[in-house]
């Protein structure tokens, strides 16, 4: 009724082909530089520990975690886990990976403003991605049907909640570039990787970051076809 029309068409089916084309991209990217061995021999966990240690960062654990690009940093426990082709991988895109995470860690002990703006907002966006949908949904069935006020009340309330999902994704990206901004200086100025292999490093950092660019804009632009379908049921 509310989700398949030409609104989607237009606002939404081009963000979910631009997130397509970008996990394509980010796949490619790991999938060939995570066959190119770094020469210094060095495994994720050991790059994560070695951009942790030029930051003046300590008590971070580094843990495995199972799967496939699950890598990630929990500021709740300070512990950063690396996955199955990372953790005691020696290739380039492993020590990308690695010191991207690590640099969330800097990020967290030097008080990194927007990240501090990200974890005050969780969770807002995390209520709002959950409840927002169901008084989307009860509010576009009740302003479809009736004339009912409660139903554009509740369809409100909910793209109201579901913009603080929105706001997250998007203070999100500061936080993304900076974390890889951080781990390709320490790579660069240290030398951890040189020549090719930095570029490499490189390369799937820059396709991952893109990712996070399409949800901003996913986010955002379902946001306003909430705001354009509101609109005309009111």
């Amino acid at each position: 009724m509310f989700y398949f029309d030409t609104t989607y068409l237009w606002f939404m089916l081009p963000c979910i082909i631009l997130s397509l084309i970008c996990q394509v991209r980010v796949k490619s990217a790991f999938s060939k530089y995570g066959k190119v061995p770094n020469s210094r021999h060095l495994t994720g966990a050991q790059a994560a520990e070695y951009v942790l240690r030029q930051n003046g960062v300590t008590g971070v654990r580094i843990e495995h975690v199972a799967g496939s690009l699950t890598d990630h940093y929990d500021p709740r426990t300070n512990v950063i886990r690396l996955s199955d082709s990372v953790y005691n991988a020696t290739s380039v895109a492993a020590v990308g990976v690695a010191a991207h995470e690590a640099g969330h860690a800097v990020q967290t002990a030097q008080g990194y403003v927007p990240n501090k703006i990200r974890s005050a907002v969780l969770p807002a966006a995390r209520l709002g991605s959950g409840v927002s949908w169901i008084l989307i949904a009860i509010g576009f069935l009740f302003a479809y049907r009736t004339a009912n006020p409660v139903g554009m009340y509740c369809l409100y309330g909910g793209i109201i909640l579901f913009s603080a999902s929105v706001l997250f994704t998007v203070v999100t990206l500061p936080v993304e570039f900076n974390a890889s901004s951080r781990a390709l200086k320490c790579i660069r100025e240290t030398q951890l990787l040189s020549g090719e292999e930095y570029r490499g490093a490189k390369s799937v950092l820059q396709a991952a970051a893109m990712t996070y660019v399409a949800s901003a804009l996913t986010a955002i632009m379902q946001l306003l076809r909430l705001l354009l379908l509101a609109r005309r049921r009111n």
